[in-house]
């Protein structure tokens, strides 16, 4: 793992996908309006219709689309619709912010490489759901996200980098969430031009910083 730093990139069609308000996306746009990623965000795709996110896309003029995971019969069909929209738009990187859907290893293997998660916890540790909860639960100390690698094992990845915030005695899992989600917002742009820099590398089922092992 690694810690953050700033570099260039080159230039990569991304696809990001989202289930909710998108904040993990509006921090990419403005990572690539601001120069910091010299990639295009080509597409954005929900599974869920009526979002913030989806407004996000639209008012930066990028292309967006709405494949309810209710409209089919199964999860199979969707993620068949959900592939065939994601290849339509020929993305060199697929990037997970808040996608609320657990995806079949049939799925993944092809993109297996090219596409990141973001995940709220220091990982391995809360992988699921209720990360904030359960750190709190525990007594813990630091807490923190996670950037990796997505594999058919659920938040299982080959994890790139991690940021850790501080557990404070008066911390709720609001307030916590809310520190996590600060560190998101800078982690994850910079994880996305690693990648399009060509810095950050997936080989044999781990991840290559700079040709160097993570």
């Amino acid at each position: 793992m690694i810690q953050s730093t700033s570099v260039e990139s080159n230039s990569a069609r991304i696809v990001v996908l989202i289930s909710g308000s998108g904040s993990n996306l509006q921090a990419l746009i403005d990572a690539v309006d601001m120069g910091a990623i010299n990639g295009e965000i080509a597409a954005v795709i929900s599974n869920k219709p009526g979002v913030y996110g989806l407004d996000r896309a639209k008012k930066a003029e990028i292309p967006a689309v709405v494949i309810d995971h209710r409209d089919y019969d199964g999860r199979a069909a969707f993620e068949a619709e959900l592939s065939k929209t994601i290849n339509s738009f020929s993305p060199d990187l697929i990037v997970l912010a808040g996608f609320m859907r657990i995806l079949n290893s049939e799925f993944v293997q092809p993109y297996e490489g090219k596409m990141l998660n973001i995940h709220p916890s220091l990982l391995p540790k809360y992988k699921g759901l209720h990360t904030h909860r359960r750190a709190l639960e525990n007594g813990d100390k630091e807490h923190g996200v996670s950037v990796h690698f997505v594999t058919a094992e659920l938040d299982g990845g080959p994890v790139i980098a991690q940021r850790k915030v501080k557990v404070e005695n008066s911390d709720t899992e609001q307030s916590l969430q809310e520190k996590v989600r600060q560190q998101e917002h800078q982690l994850y742009p910079e994880v996305v031009a690693w990648f399009c820099s060509k810095r950050l590398e997936y080989k044999n089922g781990q991840a290559f910083f700079d040709g160097e092992a993570l």
